[in-house]
């Protein structure tokens, strides 16, 4: 991994009309190229956090921010939230609410029209963000007609226009069947791997986590209370019950046969990896 492409050093904000803090003290880097994972519940301060990376929070979202929140070497809280959006793209949980276009190649050049992108240069990018994602051929579709998982990879595409280095999903997949959720966490890994962009995911899918991100932070009350790889923090059963979080059904499962004097080791966070150990201890 390279140097932090996101810090946060002694970061606490509370909403305008609020005395209650969204983010208390949170001291956090993330490397470029890294997959992190964000699991709390809700009013943990999940998406306060994601909105400091993009700058909308301080700059448009009323409130008082305290400490630094630094991106790519820049001060969020200098720089307004459409020269971040080269830097910072961000997706939400529900992407028909994003669509205002009357085809999929408007929706993804409208962000490249703010951004005073010449006309010449953006069926190019078009294109080239639509294939990116599995979309090629939609242009002229209407986004309405998609489905969920391909409303969400057009919302995905849209925010790739801009050529972004990081991309942030805030809980991307709670609207979409179980299809549609795959097809989009496939398409977050994909840009890691191959583009090395650096994606948080904040979500509630455990398993998710233990399959893609190299780093999973928990949060609760605004603080983060926990940070490791997801073998660390899943391993880490009784305290995440304690924060009324599940940890993935291979963990889970581990445990219980733990209990029975069954199971010795680390917990294994895959499916794959507990099927392979248990059915070595069925043959032992």
């Amino acid at each position: 991994m390279s140097n932090p492409i996101i810090q946060f050093d002694d970061v606490s904000f509370s909403y305008a009309g609020t005395d209650s803090f969204a983010l208390q003290s949170v001291s956090l880097e993330i490397k470029e190229g890294e997959y992190v994972a964000i699991l709390g519940l809700n009013g943990a301060g999940k998406t306060t956090l994601g909105l400091c990376v993009n700058g909308i929070v301080p700059t448009m979202l009323g409130g008082n921010l305290t400490g630094k929140v630094t991106v790519g070497g820049l001060d969020v809280s200098e720089y307004p939230v459409r020269e971040l959006a080269k830097l910072v793209g961000i997706v939400f949980d529900n992407p028909e609410f994003q669509m205002s276009q009357m085809s999929a190649a408007e929706e993804v050049a409208l962000g490249l029209e703010h951004a005073g992108v010449p006309h010449e240069a953006m069926h190019e990018i078009v294109s080239d963000s639509l294939a990116m994602v599995g979309l090629a051929g939609f242009e002229a579709r209407s986004p309405l007609g998609l489905s969920g998982g391909q409303q969400q990879r057009l919302a995905i595409a849209a925010v790739l226009a801009m050529k972004p280095r990081i991309l942030i999903m805030d809980e991307p997949t709670s609207n979409l069947d179980p299809i549609g959720k795959q097809e989009v966490f496939d398409m977050a890994a994909k840009l890691n791997g191959e583009q090395g962009m650096t994606v948080i995911v904040i979500e509630h899918e455990v398993e998710v986590m233990a399959r893609y991100a190299d780093r999973v932070i928990v949060m609760d009350g605004g603080r983060v209370v926990m940070n490791g790889t997801p073998q660390e923090i899943f391993s880490r059963v009784d305290e995440l019950a304690a924060l009324k979080l599940r940890v993935p059904e291979a963990v889970a499962l581990a445990k219980q046969l733990e209990a029975r004097g069954v199971w010795k080791g680390d917990f294994p966070v895959r499916t794959e990896t507990a099927v392979d150990r248990v059915n070595a201890m069925l043959k032992a």
